[in-house]
Formats: structure tokens, sequence, C-alpha cells
């Protein structure tokens, strides 16, 4: 097991990062599992996708799967993948929709949208058998910056008070989030540690070193406007676009660049990220699930508020999946590798005192989250 340690005691603009055991010890991968992600919120989805009685989507996390599903009064309702007879989970499709009841495929216990069993066959031959003795347990939702959650923790803070502020920021960033709509989803599994991938995403300090794509996306970026701001539980990282820009992501722009434009990141503690790339016309999530100690599962998902899919979010999908994602990857593979190395174990944050658009003070921010949560 993995003792407390000195660590959270230093300056961050002279600290040495997380002991490298922390991004493979499997004692430490169960402390975060027990300790941030079994009572953390995980999204379910944008609240269009269940806006139909008797849809539904699906969402594992380890040994555990939820179903949210929309009953007739458009109320979405999130109980556990598992029947209350004998164990069967219910559901193995990620998404659908069921128009009548949710039938277990072994002995058709049969459950409505809200979780509750509505017959279970031969039960008028038993002595006291009564139907709502045997509702499958609900779990916590709640509706934050226009997409869904869930949480297993009855105890949890609500995303409100974790995250102050946050909301508003979404939604001024994406002001048509009510008519978002799911184009894509996607989902990669990545040989690295979910910390290691994390950490990637929050410093801008690689962005014009690091390879030809993020090269690419920093030419879209105007750096002096560019911000890594912390707070609590949530982040940001945000530049405006730069304005002498033709051209992205292969797509002429037609010169009409909008001078709201920008390159937009918000983070929610721990695994959540919503973002939009320069003149992208797209809302994107990026969600990290840890697997084992060294791999994890990318989600990527696109949305769009717009009826078709305009051509420039359509080319910045594809080079985010086959580009942009694949050169991010190697960078976190090559990191997990090396976390390994008996020639490793601490390194130093580039923190500055300004905290600057290349500063990794939102690396610290976050380890110290992690840290505290493991640690107590």
């Amino acid at each position: 097991m993995i003792k407390q340690d000195n660590w959270r005691h230093q300056s961050p603009e002279t600290a040495l990062t997380l002991p490298s055991r922390y991004f493979y010890d499997p004692e430490h991968f169960r402390l975060e599992r027990d300790r941030i992600f079994y009572g953390a919120w995980h999204v379910i989805g944008h609240k269009n996708e269940l806006s139909e009685p008797g849809r539904f989507i699906v969402r594992d996390l380890f040994d555990q799967s939820i179903v949210a599903a929309c009953d007739r009064n458009g109320r979405v309702h999130a109980f556990h993948n598992v029947c209350q007879h004998r164990g069967t989970r219910l559901l193995n499709e990620n998404r659908g929709v069921q128009k009548g009841v949710f039938r277990c495929p072994y002995h058709s216990w049969c459950y409505r949208w809200d979780g509750s069993l509505a017959g279970a066959p031969r039960s008028n031959n038993l002595v006291d058998f009564q139907l709502d003795r045997y509702n499958i347990p609900k779990v916590r939702v709640e509706e934050f910056g226009g997409f869904l959650y869930f949480n297993m923790d009855p105890n949890a803070r609500s995303m409100s008070d974790l995250f102050p502020g946050a909301e508003e920021q979404i939604e001024d960033a994406f002001p048509l989030m009510n008519d978002m709509r799911l184009v894509e989803e996607k989902d990669v599994i990545v040989p690295a540690n979910w910390k290691v991938i994390m950490d990637n995403s929050i410093e801008g300090y690689h962005f014009e070193l690091s390879g030809p794509c993020h090269t690419d996306l920093a030419a879209l970026i105007d750096f002096k406007t560019y911000t890594l701001t912390q707070h609590d539980h949530w982040w940001t990282y945000v530049g405006k676009s730069d304005p002498r820009t033709t051209e992205a992501y292969g797509v002429d722009l037609g010169g009409t660049v909008d001078e709201k434009d920008c390159f937009f990141n918000i983070g929610l503690w721990p695994h959540n990220t919503f973002y939009t790339f320069p003149f992208s016309k797209l809302l994107g999530t990026f969600l990290i699930y840890p697997l084992t100690p060294e791999s994890s599962l990318l989600r990527f998902g696109y949305y769009t508020p717009y009826k078709e899919l305009p051509a420039v979010s359509e080319a910045c999908m594809s080079w985010m999946n086959d580009k942009l994602g694949p050169e991010d990857i190697k960078l976190n593979e090559a990191v997990q590798k090396g976390l390994r190395s008996f020639g490793y174990e601490q390194g130093r944050y580039m923190i500055d005192e300004q905290r600057s658009n290349e500063s990794e003070h939102l690396v610290h921010h976050f380890h110290t989250l992690v840290y505290d949560a493991v640690h107590g």
C-alpha cells in the first residue's frame, strides 16, 4: 500500500511530481477506484439522448453497470444493470429504445423504465411474493450543463455544490447546448494509467514541441490569449482562435471567421472534459475510464447543434480520430513505459509564478486532488 508522504507540503513552483508508483501500483489503483471513482459523477449523455420514452443508455464503471432510461413523463431514472432474481445482467447494449419492459434474458423477470419490477413468471404461485420488494436499487441522476450524470454514492455532494461556476462557463461556451445531438461516440483503449492521459490533456507545454498534429492545432490558437485556470474541483484551458486563419482541418473557412470562436476546454473532477476546437462548430466530450493500473478506456463523443453536420465539423472529427488522437496516445504510451524505468522516480513540474500558457500548474492541481482523495 502506498503510504502518505510529504509530497503535499511542497511549493508548486519548486515541486516534484507524484512518485512514479502512483501510476502503476495495484493497491493505489484500488484506492482510486474506491475513494475517487465509485463516488464521482459520471456522464450518461446529453439530455437529448434520453428525451424519448423507453430510450436508454448503459454505462459501465469497473465491475459496475448502470442503466439510465426515460419514462413516459420525460423523467430520467438510473438503476443498477442487474436482475434482482439471480443477478443476471439485464442489458448488454450501450444504448437503444425499449418500448415495453426490460426483460431479464434468464428467467424473464420484467422491469419498468424506472427499474421497478413489473412481473415475474410463476411468482403468483409463491407464498408472500411482493413485486415492490424486488425493485432494482436506484442511482442518483443530475443534469448539469446540458448533460446527464449518475453517481453511485447517495451521499455525494451535488454537482452545483462541487463545481460552482462551471455550469455558467459551459452555457456561455455552448449557447446552442439545448439543440445538441450526438453525431458519433468512439471508444479507444490506451495502455496507460488514467492520470497519464489526463496530465497530457491539461497542459499546453507540449503543444508546439511534441508532434506535427499538435503544431497544427497550436497554429489555430492565439496563444497570447491562452489561459489555464484552476478552481476547486474543476479547471479550464481556453484561448481565442487565431483570426488570421483561413483553413482548418483541410477545409477552407471561406473568409468568415467568428471573432468569438475559440479553443475551449473545461474539466470536471475527476475525468470528464468538454471542449471545442477552433473553428470546428462541434462540442466534444473526452471521458477517461480506468480499466487497470496501466490501461484506460477513452470515450470520444461528438455533438452538433446543426441538422446537417458542417463540412469543417466532419473534417475536425476525422482529424481528431485519425491524426491528433493517435499522436496523443503514442505520447501516453511512452510516458507509461518510462514511469516503469529504474532510472525515473519523480520529475519537476514546469510551473512559473505567472501561471503562463506553458505552465503545468493544472497538472499539479489535478495531482493534489488525487493525492487528497486517496490519502483522505
